[in-house]
């Protein structure tokens, strides 16, 4: 039983999670293109995706402001390499054009609700922290606290815990002076945003919360663990804890929003990655957020059948995706079936489970993803 995107969403709805189970399949990005340009219809005013939080100003600042160009724009704007998918350059190219007739109040606004971390590295914190130190006009050395930027970055840092700045006396002065500068953003903020600009303050304090993200991060990667799946997942949960706390946060300046990202992000139920020799489970940014916001937080899962961009053959009819119709299904509408087997984990395609299914308030499936070719 197939449904309409707005039956799905409740009046109090402020975000609204569409996930995908695979970041590589071009057809989840244009279906959620197609879903924002309907729901500004209904009011939705924003667009958040899975990308640095810091980075998304600079997208944010082209759409609603012509600032800059494209191609720019998703070099510098999208982190992860999200620039790089046609999908995101449609959704940049749509967003300018579609802002640039309206009134301010009108446009709709981009954001990211990741961290500026990897999978292998995250960058050193000073140029965010330094950020907003600037904006304060305080006089306060932090290079020599930070010290080179690469002993952050490099792989090493994430991977060795002994190899880590982030548990070192330095990382803890700085993580001190974190705090008294988002004090004295907050304690200034009146002067501060007469002075400046009420979009101004926010992206200060969105870098210094960057910072801060990042000195926490760095702390996770210095504790020793015996058990890797305890370290990985770990290290998982800290980035989805700094999600979460980015969702919460935008929904006080973006709601309504259509949120964009990884089912496993997004799901109500905890999360679980097997990859090679590891087995890694957390709490996403979904299970957190979810029990928060109750109704105000609806959740749609992505389901694939098959795939010729990462030659994922038609699933068995015995599976979820088999027995699924292509289109949006409530989630208590989705058949018994069993979790397909078919996939490599080259694919990087997470099939539909139970749990998933349990977390989230719909799916929907596409059936059949043609690669697009050139005319």
């Amino acid at each position: 039983m197939t449904t309409e995107l707005p039956n799905l969403i409740p009046a109090s709805c402020e975000l609204l999670a569409f996930g995908e189970p695979v970041h590589s399949e071009p057809a989840f990005g244009r279906r959620r293109n197609a879903m924002l340009a309907e729901l500004a219809e209904f009011g939705f005013r924003s667009i958040v995706l899975e990308v640095d939080r810091v980075a998304a100003h600079i997208v944010d600042d082209y759409v609603r402001e012509g600032i800059g160009d494209l191609d720019t724009v998703l070099r510098e704007g999208f982190s992860h390499q999200w620039g790089a998918f046609p999908a995101n350059r449609e959704l940049v190219a749509w967003l300018h054009e579609h802002n640039a007739t309206r009134a301010p109040q009108d446009r709709i606004a981009f954001y990211g609700f990741d961290a500026p971390t990897e999978n292998m590295h995250a960058p050193s914190p000073r140029g965010y922290l330094e950020y907003t130190r600037e904006y304060l006009d305080l006089q306060i050395d932090l290079g020599v606290l930070a010290g080179a930027d690469d002993r952050w970055s490099r792989t090493e840092a994430v991977l060795d815990p002994a190899r880590s700045p982030g548990a070192t006396e330095a990382a803890g002065q700085l993580r001190l002076i974190a705090d008294d500068l988002l004090t004295e953003l907050h304690r200034r903020a009146p002067e501060l945003i007469a002075a400046t600009s009420r979009t101004a303050w926010l992206r200060a304090r969105d870098q210094l919360m960057a910072g801060i993200g990042l000195l926490r991060y760095h702390r996770a990667c210095a504790v020793p663990e015996d058990d890797r799946n305890a370290r990985v997942s770990r290290l998982l949960a800290v980035r989805d804890v700094l999600m979460a706390e980015h969702l919460l946060d935008l929904r006080h300046t973006a709601a309504p929003a259509l949120v964009h990202g990884h089912n496993s992000h997004l799901r109500r139920g905890p999360s679980r990655w097997v990859i090679g020799d590891l087995d890694l489970s957390w709490a996403g940014a979904g299970a957190i957020v979810a029990p928060m916001l109750g109704p105000r937080y609806t959740v749609i899962a992505g389901s694939l059948g098959s795939s010729t961009a990462l030659d994922l053959p038609d699933p068995h009819p015995d599976t979820y995706e088999g027995r699924l119709a292509e289109g949006l299904t409530p989630a208590q509408a989705v058949p018994a079936a069993r979790t397909r087997a078919d996939t490599r984990p080259q694919q990087g395609y997470q099939p539909l489970d139970a749990d998933t299914i349990a977390g989230v308030d719909a799916v929907l499936h596409i059936s059949r993803a043609q690669a697009s070719r050139p005319d």
